[in-house]
């Protein structure tokens, strides 16, 4: 499973299917039913749906020979399929619609292209909901009784199992558990519930590297090589710091198979480095950007060597104490940690112990644990000045790329501006989002799998009202 589920469109490339922004072109025209690239979406559409193997091969077997027929699937389990919005222009020899989740408000553009000779180009991309389709806004009870609303259908369902958190200011609008941390216990989620983070943990990381750059000890400037000397690749070396806090360092992933290989023996960010530091690069440093748990594993790396302490104790010292959060840590997993949810994952479909998928702990790319509440703290911390220098924050928090800045989340939806991270795997599911002109922050947690709670967010802030 995608062990990063943040956006749609990370989802989308983890499948293989290819998503790309589609520039408008003049002259464009709605293509007729009997167009064949047009015939081809519908094609696809339909055995999407469906969600039918058989149906999925023949797709494959007719139009795209590369067509990740599992891939598919598992992304069907996720989205529950596609609704047809409408269609839309598209130049000739080409078919595009705008589609939605069956299972949240999420709208994506899928394109296809036919040329003579050539399999089939499917494009699919996560979009900003277009204007003539945004969801009503409320005012702030509607907004907050339209989200307690949909919880508490979806707990119904057993399709989720965590905290929600909304704050506006310095009031909490909404702090309020569901489902069980225990299954086989009966042990019920309360809103101190621990969760684990995730990806969302990528954020401290980059709070704790940005740190080390206004004291002087790092440069975004700074190679790999540099700060970890005798480095084995000799290309990974010459990635920067900034190019890893971006996604840039074409650092790829940790999670495979040789992770599942070793998953209890890598025990220290060293045990990823003697393990993956060999490899060379997905893209030249700089010539892309893929999001990489691996690039955020060197940086943990560069902190420990550049602090001369853990990583652990540096964000345990410099983020988690300054921001008076005292529930939020990286013990392994064969510690005990009170009031740590258990991790359930969807096998044959029903809810199961995904224990054996967790790593000996988090590390510096995410997988710690937290609470709303000192999720709250943080993002509080942050917008107070506490943990960056106001001026480094507005760097971190603004785009470095179309959709990250320096370890956070960035973008608009429906047009309100804001950044975050979301973060899951196997058992977990999070997601922040901060949104300074509304001076509000959403917070979801949950111990299933993504993305729940991203759709949850999602509902939310599509429906809060844009006034503070």
């Amino acid at each position: 499973m995608t062990r990063c589920l943040v956006l749609l469109l990370a989802a989308l490339l983890s499948l293989g299917v290819r998503a790309q922004s589609t520039p408008p072109a003049a002259a464009q025209a709605i293509a007729p039913a009997s167009d064949p690239a047009r015939q081809a979406l519908d094609a696809w559409l339909d055995a999407f749906n469906a969600n039918d193997r058989a149906r999925l091969e023949a797709f494959r077997d007719r139009y795209l020979p590369e067509f990740d027929v599992d891939g598919m699937l598992e992304f069907h389990g996720r989205t529950g399929g596609f609704r047809l919005l409408r269609r839309e222009p598209s130049a000739p020899g080409s078919a595009r619609a705008l589609v939605q989740e069956a299972e949240s408000e999420t709208v994506a553009r899928v394109s296809v292209t036919l040329v003579a000779g050539k399999p089939l180009a499917l494009d699919i991309e996560a979009i900003e909901r277009p204007a003539d389709l945004r969801i009503p806004r409320l005012d702030q009870a509607g907004a907050v009784a339209a989200l307690v609303a949909k919880a508490d259908a979806d707990a119904a369902k057993d399709a989720f199992s965590g905290v929600l958190l909304v704050a506006r200011g310095d009031e909490v609008l909404l702090q309020r558990a569901w489902g069980l941390a225990d299954r086989v216990a009966g042990t019920p989620v309360t809103p101190d519930t621990k969760f684990r983070l995730g990806s969302m943990g990528k954020m401290f990381t980059a709070v704790a590297v940005l740190q080390l750059t206004a004291t002087g000890q790092l440069s975004l400037d700074g190679s790999v090589g540099q700060y970890l000397p005798g480095y084995p690749n000799a290309e990974i070396a010459k990635a920067t710091i900034g190019q890893l806090l971006t996604h840039a360092g074409g650092t790829g992933d940790i999670f495979g198979p040789e992770f599942d290989k070793h998953r209890l023996e890598l025990k220290t960010h060293d045990d990823y480095v003697r393990l993956y530091g060999a490899r060379g690069p997905t893209h030249p440093p700089g010539k892309g950007y893929d999001y990489s748990n691996y690039g955020y594993v060197l940086l943990g790396d560069i902190i420990e060597h550049a602090s001369g302490q853990s990583y652990y104790d540096y964000v345990e010292r410099h983020v988690f104490a300054p921001a008076g959060m005292r529930d939020t840590g990286s013990l392994p997993e064969d510690a005990e940690v009170p009031g740590r949810a258990h991790a359930y994952t969807r096998r044959g479909g029903k809810w199961s112990d995904a224990a054996d998928t967790l790593p000996y702990r988090g590390t510096a790319a995410g997988g710690g644990y937290s609470t709303a509440a000192d999720l709250l703290k943080f993002a509080r911390a942050l917008r107070a000045g506490k943990l960056l220098p106001p001026a480094l924050l507005a760097e971190a928090t603004r785009k470095q790329t179309p959709w990250y800045g320096y370890g956070f989340m960035v973008g608009e939806r429906q047009g309100v501006a804001g950044f975050g991270h979301g973060g899951g795997a196997e058992g977990m599911n999070g997601a922040l989002g901060v949104f300074p002109a509304q001076d509000a922050i959403v917070i979801g947690l949950a111990n299933l799998d993504p993305p729940e709670v991203e759709r949850l967010v999602d509902y939310y802030t599509a429906r809060m009202p844009l006034e503070q």
